[in-house]
C-alpha cells in the first residue's frame, strides 16, 4: 500500500510540475519586400486567452450541431509587445547590415528570456511570397517556443 501511495504522490507531482509550465511564443516577422517597403517586427503576446470561449467541438458525420459564433474582435488580443525591426532589402538589394542588426536585437531578446528561466523548446519558420512575375512581396517569419517551469 505504502508503494502505491508514494507512487501516486509522484505521478501528481508530475502532472502538477506540467500544469505549471509558462509557454511564451516570440514570433518574428521579417519583410523580404523589394526596396525596403515592408514591416519588420518581433511580437510577443502579453494577455491571456480563454481558448474554450473560441473552440467548437464537431464530431465526423455531424454537421457540427450547435456552434458558437466568435467575432473576429472576440480572437483579437490587445496587449502586445511590438519591437521593431529592419527590413531584409533594401533599394538596392538584400541588406547585410540590417540582418545582422535584427539577430542583435533578436538574441538579446532570446538572452533575456534565458535569464528569465526559460528555455528556448522549439523553432519554426517559413518563408511566404507570391512567388509571381514579378515576385515583390513576401515575408519570412519565425516562431520560438519558450518553456519555464
Amino acid at each position: 500500500m505504502k508503494k502505491i501511495s508514494i507512487l501516486f504522490l509522484l505521478v501528481a507531482g508530475f502532472i502538477s510540475e506540467v500544469a505549471a509550465q509558462d509557454v511564451k511564443i516570440i514570433t518574428v516577422v521579417e519583410s523580404i519586400v523589394p526596396g525596403g517597403i515592408g514591416r519588420s517586427r518581433m511580437i510577443e503576446n502579453t494577455s491571456s486567452v480563454d481558448v474554450s470561449a473560441l473552440t467548437t467541438a464537431r464530431k465526423e458525420g455531424t454537421d457540427g450541431g450547435e456552434q458558437r459564433k466568435v467575432s473576429r474582435k472576440k480572437v483579437k488580443v490587445d496587449e502586445f509587445n511590438e519591437t521593431k525591426l529592419l527590413n531584409f532589402f533594401s533599394l538596392v538589394g538584400i541588406n547585410f547590415q540590417n540582418i545582422a542588426s535584427n539577430d542583435a536585437v533578436i538574441a538579446q531578446r532570446v538572452a533575456e528570456l534565458l535569464a528569465q528561466g526559460y528555455e528556448l523548446k522549439h523553432i519554426a519558420s517559413g518563408v511566404e511570397s507570391n512567388a509571381g512575375e514579378p515576385d515583390g512581396q513576401g515575408i519570412f517569419i519565425t516562431r520560438m517556443f519558450f518553456i519555464k517551469n
